[in-house]
């Protein structure tokens, strides 16, 4: 018998119209609704809150007292999936989660790392005092945070072998992204349809272009269609319009998604999918559809997505999905 009336605050990158992160907050909620998460957002909907401030604008323009106030008032704080430490793209990222649980030690409330991925890093170790210019801030910031840490489990392989080398105070678990879940609880379109499917990303390298030219080429595609997970984004609008150009498609082939249903059934209908986004080649492998992934960078999440079966990434989902389940309601 778990505990119950527990409330805790969840946090990850929700609010910034990123397929996968939404996906993540959908499968917590669903997950563990006796949690009682109050969701932090960066653009907070109807019954969330904005995340803490990290900067002048955020400071005058969010009500982030009334997060404070919830923060104080809880049980906790959850960091729900995504890889928020990395500062391959931006240093600002690791700050900005460290700087959460920075507030959750002054306000003595355990916070919980799950199913996170961490790191590559470009920014090494360096003293405190080079935070205030963003040098050197990436990985201490995410060994200061997974070292106080109640609970940490994190996704794939490189995430744990990078974190199982820092000095902390907790185990880490090695689980699955959870989203991987939820995909795999779709029916797949088993009719064959000659469907290649390309899932670009909003910084997509021109090596992804490329092999997306390459294999619309190489066979006779009865449709080749571009899928968009972060369709309001202008960056990915515009790699998304390049494609089509590139690749001398009808601009009706940017099919926008916004769900997991969305997702599940135009990849479940493919006979290829090549992927640059982590969670379309995660719902390429729940679904049993060929993949093939093209990573940013040696070591990123995508380097290793295909290296476990559809069963072994299930299993790990459960055990890792238990195992939180143990520390946020304990008997």
């Amino acid at each position: 018998m778990y505990s119950v009336g527990v409330q805790y605050l969840l946090v990850g990158n929700y609010g910034t119209g990123n397929f996968g992160d939404e996906a993540l907050k959908e499968y917590f909620l669903s997950a563990f609704p006796e949690a009682k998460f109050q969701v932090l957002s960066a653009h907070p909907g109807e019954g969330e809150l904005p995340r803490l401030p990290a900067g002048i604008r955020s400071f005058l323009l969010t009500r982030w007292w009334r997060t404070l106030a919830a923060l104080r008032k809880s049980d906790g704080l959850v960091f729900g999936g995504g890889t928020l430490f990395t500062d391959i793209e931006s240093v600002h990222a690791c700050l900005l989660w460290w700087w959460h649980a920075f507030v959750c030690r002054v306000f003595r409330k355990p916070y919980f790392l799950a199913c996170q991925g961490i790191g590559p890093f470009r920014t090494r170790m360096g003293p405190p005092s080079l935070l205030r210019s963003f040098g050197g801030a990436g990985e201490w910031c995410a060994r200061w945070v997974v070292a106080r840490a109640a609970f940490v489990s994190v996704r794939d392989t490189a995430s744990f072998q990078r974190v199982q080398l820092w000095r902390k105070s907790t185990n880490v678990i090695q689980t699955a992204d959870p989203v991987f879940s939820l995909f795999a609880a779709q029916k797949r379109d088993t009719s064959s349809q000659k469907l290649l499917v390309i899932i670009p990303r909003i910084n997509s390298s021109n090596s992804f272009i490329e092999r997306a030219g390459e294999l619309t080429k190489s066979d006779t595609w009865n449709e080749v269609c571009i899928l968009s997970l972060q369709p309001e984004d202008a960056r990915e609008q515009e790699v998304c319009r390049s494609l089509v150009h590139v690749l001398s498609l009808h601009a009706s082939a940017i099919v926008p998604i916004r769900s997991v249903a969305d997702l599940a059934a135009q990849v479940g209908r493919a006979e290829l999918v090549l992927s640059q986004r982590y969670h379309g080649a995660l719902a390429a492998l729940a679904l049993g559809v060929p993949l093939e992934a093209v990573a940013q960078g040696e070591g990123d999440k995508l380097s290793s997505v295909s290296e476990i079966s559809s069963t072994a990434a299930l299993a790990l989902v459960s055990s890792g999905e238990r195992q939180l389940r143990s520390r946020l309601f304990p008997e």
